[in-house]
């Protein structure tokens, strides 16, 4: 372990704290000037811990912005990540600009687990959709799959409980407007999920009961009469697999109409009696 005067410790609860009072100063104060002194147009900053989403009325703005940035955050040693920085044209005239150029519909991008995508509504106004990421609905989905596994043999409804909560949580965060379609997507996966995992649990439960009754086969008692143990072993074992049981085995077996196909340890059971009426 190498300890280290720089930096905060990766994944550490305080990292986040520290690193937001970090940028506050290195990079929202200056932000904020820059917004007074150098911009011709309306501009818009929105932080959430090292995401930063920056609006511009004006594209010389946004390049001048971005360069200066960099320079800023070079002073401290930070650099910006160069596969999540761009610069595109998105907004309320970006689709109308876009196609008088000749070029297709605007950009979307990623903030906060949604997707943020230029739209119409129904009277063909501007709209600001925004829909879950796919990437993080399908590993969410698969994380509940996971831990549902993990939890399939404990009572239903501690699985009812546990899985209300994390929908719950999951709805109150992902259910705003235009992003119905990925809630109901959600949905049906986890419905699907559900589904795929029962039939899992009951084709294991059918195995251990073939088991159960394998285990009862040898321990079944061999006698010439029916006892009293014969008879509960009667009611309580099902027929061996493969085995074919027309009717249910009678538990009295002297009189009456003979025992249909029964299990191998209780045959010679039927043969016995058959012949002591005769």
């Amino acid at each position: 372990m190498a300890v280290s005067d720089k930096g905060t410790g990766q994944g550490a609860v305080i990292s986040p704290l520290l690193a937001n009072i970090y940028l506050h100063y290195v990079l929202d104060l200056w932000a904020e000037r820059w917004r007074r002194r150098e911009a011709t147009g309306d501009m818009i900053i929105v932080r959430y811990a090292d995401d930063i989403i920056v609006g511009f009325e004006h594209e010389a703005d946004a390049r001048r912005f971005l360069e200066a940035m960099r320079e800023r955050l070079g002073e401290f040693a930070l650099t910006l990540h160069p596969d999540k920085t761009r610069l595109i044209e998105f907004g309320r005239h970006a689709a109308a600009n876009r196609e008088r150029r000749g070029l297709g519909k605007p950009e979307t991008f990623n903030f906060l687990g949604f997707t943020f995508i230029c739209g119409k509504s129904r009277r063909g106004k501007f709209l600001l959709k925004r829909k879950t990421r796919r990437d993080r609905m399908r590993a969410k989905l698969q994380a509940i799959k996971q831990e549902l596994r993990q939890r399939r043999h404990q009572p239903i409804p501690v699985q009812g409980k546990w899985l209300r909560q994390v929908v719950k949580g999951y709805f109150n965060y992902h259910a705003v407007p235009t992003n119905n379609q990925a809630l109901a997507a959600f949905r049906f996966f986890r419905h699907r999920t559900l589904a795929t995992i029962a039939q899992a649990t009951q084709s294991e439960r059918r195995h251990d009961v073939g088991a159960d009754h394998a285990v009862g086969q040898r321990l079944a008692p061999e006698t010439g009469y029916p006892s009293s143990m014969a008879k509960n072993t009667l009611r309580r074992h099902p027929p061996k697999v493969g085995a074919v049981c027309g009717k249910a085995a009678r538990t009295v077996l002297c009189g009456g109409r003979s025992a249909m196909s029964v299990p191998t340890a209780i045959a010679s059971l039927a043969m016995t009696v058959r012949k002591h009426n005769e």
